[in-house]
């Protein structure tokens, strides 16, 4: 019997029509709809996922400059997983197949563990519970350090948004960020600058971006990070809990043959935080860490 590259297909759904749909392999989201309207981009279920679409990154978002960091004193190289420009990109479990925990039919719960290699010191446990209802889809990721000593981790998301059947160029992205990262070859070059109030929204139409936005921060008194992707046909919220104060926006012309896409990716820390110690979590032994991030049609 043959295997899908992701693995199996795990559905969920609630009694309003609100689906999504995790795989195994790299507990990606593969699709999220609502009442028929698909709010992210999908992939064939016989071929692997393009440009990272749906992948959960653990234990680091982004990239590491050269692979290379140093921990305690001594010196770390990850695997080049980006080798046309020599870096490590996205993580450890993008490609690994995941426990399933549990499965109801609302919700999944997936673990995977990163375990001591070249380039990571300390054992990690990831956990990433996918769950539906009242129209929307919340993602809990949570982290535990089951070593002898302290870890870093840093954690993100990789969905390309949509807004149903309108082409993501006839669409506008309202950021919930206040800066823009300063990026040589796609790694940060300098201090962030503030984003002025007009910046926050930008049209799609020609925008050509990868780019990473930080300072993510509720306001108003909300309690939320809130990133919108609207249309004239209406749009879909990722809301983010304020853990997740960076955000890369990545809009390639064309999606594994579907034409342009938009990421928007929440991250708990910059590129190049194993280096940079910017936004990480050190992790004790035996500590958890948790956060969650989500998905809520608009109109």
């Amino acid at each position: 019997m043959s295997v899908p590259p992701t693995g199996r297909q795990l559905i969920v759904s609630d009694d309003a029509g609100t689906t999504a749909v995790v795989t195994e392999v790299g507990a990606g989201l593969r699709a999220f709809e609502a009442n028929g309207v698909a709010y992210t981009e999908t992939w064939p279920e016989t071929e692997r996922p393009p440009r990272g679409c749906g992948a959960l990154l653990a234990p680091w978002p982004n990239r590491v400059r050269a692979g290379r960091w140093a921990w305690q004193g001594a010196e770390q190289q990850l695997a080049l997983t980006e080798p046309a420009a020599g870096n490590a990109i996205h993580g450890l479990l993008r490609h690994v197949c995941w426990v399933v925990d549990q499965h109801d039919d609302d919700a999944v719960t997936l673990t995977a563990s990163v375990m001591p290699q070249p380039g990571w010191p300390q054992p990690v446990r990831v956990s990433v519970r996918y769950g539906v209802g009242a129209g929307g889809l919340t993602v809990a990721i949570s982290a535990e350090n089951l070593g002898t000593a302290d870890v870093p981790f840093g954690v993100g998301s990789h969905p390309y948004l949509r807004v149903g059947s309108t082409p993501v160029r006839e669409c506008t992205l309202e950021l919930g960020a206040t800066t823009a990262v300063p990026l040589v070859d796609q790694l940060p070059a300098g201090e962030p600058r503030p984003l002025a109030a007009e910046e926050r929204t930008i049209s799609l139409r020609d925008a050509r971006l990868d780019d990473c936005f930080g300072g993510a921060r509720p306001v108003d008194g909300d309690d939320l990070v809130r990133h919108r992707l609207t249309s004239a046909d209406g749009g879909v919220e990722l809301w983010a809990d304020p853990a997740f104060g960076w955000v890369q926006v990545f809009t390639p012309d064309d999606l594994g043959g579907h034409g342009p896409a938009v990421a928007v990716e929440p991250m708990t820390c910059p590129p190049d935080a194993l280096n940079s110690g910017e936004g990480l979590v050190v992790l004790a032994p035996g500590e958890r860490w948790s956060a969650r991030w989500g998905l809520r049609p608009l109109g």
